[in-house]
């Protein structure tokens, strides 16, 4: 049985302008990497339903980089996306309305490969520079 893991974070910015900068690929770009070394050169989100998230993620020192790639199983504007992985595990992001802020919530099924608190480390690591871009527009 795979494992659920949890992070999230309050965002002082409203549920709309949190959703759009969570989801346009030109602002993904610029917070979807944990660390100062990586970087996010290129992101496709077709948001729908059967829609496909493509995003490219590097080291700047081009060691390693990956696509992180999924097909969105829903899609509620502004409140829930829920979508799956390439290797078949499962997502699911809510933005929860606080008036001025916003709560992002991302559960998603741990892999075998990485220490679960590793993964879960590198998921809030994102998220938190997420929150720093979102809240710096």
């Amino acid at each position: 049985m795979t494992e659920k893991v949890r992070v999230e974070a309050t965002i002082a910015r409203k549920r709309g302008d949190v959703w759009a900068l969570w989801n346009e690929p030109e602002h993904i770009t610029q917070w979807n990497f944990a660390s100062d070394e990586w970087c996010c050169p290129r992101a496709e989100n077709d948001l729908r339903v059967g829609g496909r998230l493509c995003n490219r993620m590097e080291a700047k020192d081009g060691s390693f980089g990956f696509d992180f790639e999924a097909v969105y199983d829903e899609v509620v504007s502004e409140a829930r996306l829920a979508y799956t992985m390439t290797d078949g595990r499962q997502a699911e992001t809510t933005f929860e309305d606080l008036g001025d802020s916003t709560q992002v919530t991302t559960s998603f099924d741990a892999e075998t490969s990485s220490p679960v608190d590793m993964q879960q480390a590198g998921w809030q690591a994102i998220l938190n520079n997420f929150k720093r871009y979102a809240e710096s527009k």
